[in-house]
């Protein structure tokens, strides 16, 4: 089990290694660790819980054109090229087919213990200190503003609404990250959840009032 878990980690460094600073080998790390936490609690197949957390950003959609297949796709030929049991890399990509925040506007009807652990893990370094930075360096990369009082935030829908949102990273607070305490699956990460849901409120408490000059 440690020799495959280490192939892929040498794999997704490998394959990240000049990825957008908020989806990066460190995110990948911080999901890895976070989802090991959980499942301390939750008793998934551990196996199952490393190999998605570390590959569920192996290739994102939104930094390839839109692609969902590709990621999906090259986990499993990976995991296939490391000879992991074919009903795990099944699992697996299952699991990174369904665990986005997008996807949740589908109804895939998909769970797995082991999904819904990766999926908060995922989640959780959503939200939070780690969150608020990696939502402006991702703001930054995509050269939009940090707030706009003239823009308001968007109910998102649909799943192409909110993919094709262009709108300030102050927004994205209120159209993703504080939707994200209340979407969480496990006991231990609706008890994670709640400490950063309320740090993110006092950090837009601060940034309003220094927004005003006060």
């Amino acid at each position: 089990m440690q020799a495959s878990i280490q192939k892929t980690i040498d794999f997704v460094q490998k394959t990240l290694a000049n990825a957008e600073a908020g989806h990066d080998w460190f995110h990948i790390e911080r999901v890895f660790k976070t989802a090991q936490t959980i499942n301390q609690q939750e008793n998934g197949d551990e196996l199952i819980v490393a190999f998605a957390a570390l590959l569920h950003d192996i290739a994102d959609p939104k930094f390839n054109n839109g692609d969902e297949e590709l990621g999906p796709n090259m986990a499993a030929s990976f995991l296939s090229s490391i000879d992991i049991d074919p009903n795990i890399i099944s699992h697996v990509k299952l699991i990174i087919q369904n665990m986005s925040f997008k996807n949740s506007f589908d109804s895939t009807g998909f769970t797995s213990k082991e999904m819904q652990i990766v999926q908060d893990a995922d989640r959780l370094d959503a939200i939070g200190a780690i969150g608020i930075a990696r939502a402006f360096t991702y703001g930054g990369f995509k050269n939009r503003v940090l707030y706009d009082p003239t823009i308001l935030p968007q109910v998102h829908l649909n799943k192409e609404s909110y993919k094709n949102t262009t709108a300030p990273t102050i927004n994205h607070f209120y159209e993703k990250l504080l939707l994200l305490k209340n979407m969480m699956n496990t006991e231990a990460g609706k008890a994670m959840a709640t400490e950063r849901h309320n740090f993110m409120l006092l950090y837009l408490e601060h940034f309003y009032k220094e927004w005003e000059g006060k």
